[in-house]
C-alpha cells in the first residue's frame, strides 16, 4: 500500500504524465472536430507541459515548494492555444494546493485536484462543458469521494482515472459537433493521457525522463534535421593518376560504387588522370576502389558536418551581436505612449500590419500558435506604456490574456480578434488622439462587423455542419463553422461568399496564400465581383500556409 507519496515521486510522476502525453500527440490532433491541416491541440498541449518539465529536469533543490514553482511557472509561461493555457491553469491550481506539503496523502492529491479544476474554470470567460474542463471536473468530483473511503494512492489514482476516461467518452453527448465528427474532445484527451503517465510512473514504469525546453535550443547546436540533411559528412576529392585499363566500362562501374557510398558524384576523366568528387561518411572506400586504377594525388577531405557548426556558431554570434545593438538601440528610444502587437501568418500579412503600424510581430497562427512566453518576449521588447495585443486567432487569445495578467509595469490591451481581417480592421479604426480606452471599446466593437472565410483542404474523411467530407476536398470555413464543401477551389469559394455576403456588405478583401498566385487570385476577384456588383473588392497578398484564401466581407 502506497500511504504517501514525497517532491520526487510527485516529480516522477509529473515527467511520466508529460513524456505519456507527447508520445500520443499526433493521435490528440488528430481528435480535434475540423479536418484542417493544423489540428494543433496534442502539440499545444505537449509543448506547454514540456517547458515545465525542462525545468523540472534542471532543478538542483528538489521539494515541494521549488518543484510547485517550476511547474506552474513553466507551464504559465509556456502555453499555447487554449487546450495549453487551460492545461496551465489546471496546473496552476494543482500547484497550489500542494506548495507546502512535504508530501501527499489522497485527501492532498483530491484537494489539489479540486484546486485546479477551479483556477481553471475562473481562466475561461465561458467554460464549456464537454471540453477538458468536464473531465478534470469529473477527476476532481471522484477524487473527493474516494478520499473519503481510501487510502491507498495506488487504487486512488487508478479509480480517478478510470473515472476521468468515462467522462471522456461521455462528452460527444454534451456536444453535439463532437458527437456529429465521432470523435472525444481533444483536449480531454490530453489529459488522460497526462493523468495515465503519471499513474504508470507511480507504479514504477521505466520512462525516459529527459526534457528540453520547446524552442530554446541553443543557437550552436545542429539540429536532428540539420544532421539528416547533411546526409553525407565528408567531401572527398582527388585525382586518380591512371595505370590500369580506365574504359567507359570501367567509369560506370566507379561511379556505380561511388553511388552506394555517397552523393554529389562527379568523375571527370580526361586522357591519364582522372578528377573525382563525392560527399561519403568514409572517404577510405572511395580511396581504396580508386586505388584500383592507379596512385592518387591532391587530395581534399572536409568535414562537412564540422564546417556547418562553425558557420552556426559564426551566425550565432552574428545574430547576438546584431539582437544586442537592436536591443541598445531600443532602450535609448524615449518610451512611447502606445505600441502594437499582432500576430502574424504570411510574409504578405505581415507587412500589411506594419504598414498600419504595428511594432512587432509574432509569426504564428493556426499552423504554430505563440506560447505565453512569446507573448511577455514581445510585451517586453515594445517600449510603450500601453500595448494593444491583436491575437487574430480564437485559439490564442487565452495566452494572450495570460501575459497580459503577468505583466505588471505596461498597460496591456488585449482586442479579442479572431481572424487576420479583425486584426487589420481593429488597427485601421485606431485613433491617436483618444485614449486607450477609448480606442479599446472602438476596436472591439468594429471587429464585430467584420466577417471571415477562410479555404483550406480536409486531411481526412468526416461529417460535420450536416456536411459529408472527404479526404482532399476544399473547405469554406467561417466564422461559425464550415459553410461549403467542394472540389474544386473558385466552386467551393463562391458557394461559401453566398453565406457571407448580403445587402449590407461593402468591401470584400481577399488574401491570398503561398500556394495561389496573384494571376489566380485576380481571377477569383473578377468573379466576387461580378456577383455582387455593389461591392469593392480588393485582393492581397498573404503568403500563408495551409488556406489558399482568407477572405473578409464588410
Amino acid at each position: 500500500m502506497i500511504k504517501t507519496i514525497d517532491a520526487r515521486m510527485v516529480a516522477k510522476m509529473f515527467l511520466g504524465g508529460a513524456k505519456n502525453l507527447e508520445s500520443k500527440k499526433e493521435w490528440i490532433n488528430e481528435l480535434n472536430v475540423f479536418p484542417v491541416p493544423d489540428g494543433d491541440t496534442g502539440t499545444n498541449m505537449t509543448l506547454t507541459i514540456t517547458a515545465a518539465a525542462a525545468e523540472v529536469g534542471n532543478l538542483q533543490e528538489l521539494n515541494m515548494e521549488t518543484l510547485a514553482k517550476c511547474i506552474s511557472s513553466g507551464s504559465l509561461r509556456g502555453a499555447r492555444g487554449n487546450s495549453g493555457v487551460i492545461l496551465s491553469q489546471l496546473l496552476r491550481g494543482f500547484t497550489k494546493g500542494i506548495k507546502e506539503q512535504e508530501e501527499l496523502d489522497v485527501i492532498d492529491l483530491a484537494n489539489a485536484m479540486q484546486k485546479a479544476v477551479e483556477t481553471a474554470y475562473k481562466a475561461v470567460m465561458k467554460p464549456k462543458e464537454g471540453t477538458i474542463l468536464t473531465v478534470a471536473k469529473g477527476a476532481a468530483l471522484k477524487a473527493a469521494e474516494l478520499a473519503q473511503t481510501l487510502e491507498d494512492v495506488d487504487i486512488f489514482c487508478r479509480l480517478v482515472i478510470e473515472e476521468a476516461e468515462a467522462v471522456l467518452k461521455k462528452t460527444p453527448d454534451m456536444l453535439p459537433v463532437l458527437k456529429e465528427a465521432g470523435v472525444v474532445d481533444s483536449g480531454g484527451q490530453g489529459l488522460l493521457e497526462v493523468l495515465k503517465g503519471a499513474y504508470d510512473a507511480l507504479l514504477g514504469k521505466e520512462v525516459d525522463y529527459s526534457f528540453e525546453a520547446p524552442g530554446r535550443e541553443s543557437a550552436v547546436r545542429i539540429s536532428a534535421q540539420t544532421e539528416a540533411d547533411i546526409r553525407f559528412g565528408y567531401c572527398t576529392e582527388f585525382i586518380i593518376m591512371l595505370d590500369k585499363m580506365y574504359n567507359e566500362e570501367t567509369e560506370l562501374d566507379f561511379k556505380a560504387f561511388l553511388e552506394s557510398i555517397g552523393d554529389s558524384i562527379v568523375v571527370v576523366s580526361d586522357d591519364d588522370i582522372v578528377k573525382v568528387h563525392v560527399h561519403t561518411n568514409d572517404p577510405g572506400l572511395a580511396i581504396q576502389r580508386a586505388l584500383t586504377y592507379g596512385s592518387l594525388s591532391k587530395m581534399k577531405i572536409d568535414n562537412m558536418r564540422l564546417e556547418h557548426e562553425e558557420k552556426l556558431i559564426k551566425d550565432a554570434s552574428r545574430i547576438a551581436r546584431e539582437q544586442k545593438e537592436k536591443e541598445d538601440a531600443r532602450k535609448e528610444e524615449p518610451r512611447r505612449k502606445m505600441g502594437f502587437i499582432s500576430v502574424s501568418i504570411g510574409e504578405g500579412v505581415g507587412e500589411i500590419f506594419k504598414g498600419l503600424g504595428v511594432d512587432y510581430l509574432i509569426e504564428g497562427g493556426q499552423t504554430m500558435n505563440p506560447s505565453t512566453e512569446d507573448m511577455l518576449e514581445a510585451i517586453e521588447k515594445v517600449n510603450a506604456d500601453n500595448l494593444f495585443i491583436l491575437p487574430n486567432n480564437k485559439n490564442i487569445i487565452l495566452a494572450a490574456n495570460q501575459a497580459a495578467s503577468l505583466t505588471s509595469d505596461k498597460q496591456v490591451f488585449v482586442i479579442p480578434t479572431k481572424t487576420i481581417p479583425q486584426g487589420i480592421t481593429a488597427m485601421v479604426n485606431y485613433i491617436p488622439e483618444e485614449t486607450p480606452q477609448e480606442n479599446e471599446a472602438r476596436m472591439q466593437a468594429e471587429i464585430q462587423n467584420v466577417k471571415t472565410g477562410q479555404l483550406t483542404y480536409a486531411v481526412r474523411d468526416t461529417k460535420i455542419d450536416e456536411k459529408e467530407i472527404h479526404l482532399g476536398d476544399i473547405m469554406g470555413i467561417g466564422d461559425s463553422g464550415i459553410l461549403a464543401v467542394g472540389k474544386e477551389l473558385n466552386d467551393t469559394t463562391m458557394e461559401m461568399m453566398d453565406h457571407l455576403v448580403d445587402d449590407d456588405s461593402e468591401i470584400i478583401g481577399i488574401y491570398y496564400g503561398e500556394e495561389v498566385s496573384k494571376q489566380d487570385a485576380q481571377v477569383l476577384g473578377v468573379q466576387i465581383a461580378g456577383k455582387y456588383p455593389q461591392t469593392e473588392v480588393e485582393i492581397h497578398y498573404g503568403g500563408q500556409p495551409i488556406y489558399y484564401y482568407v477572405i473578409s466581407v464588410e
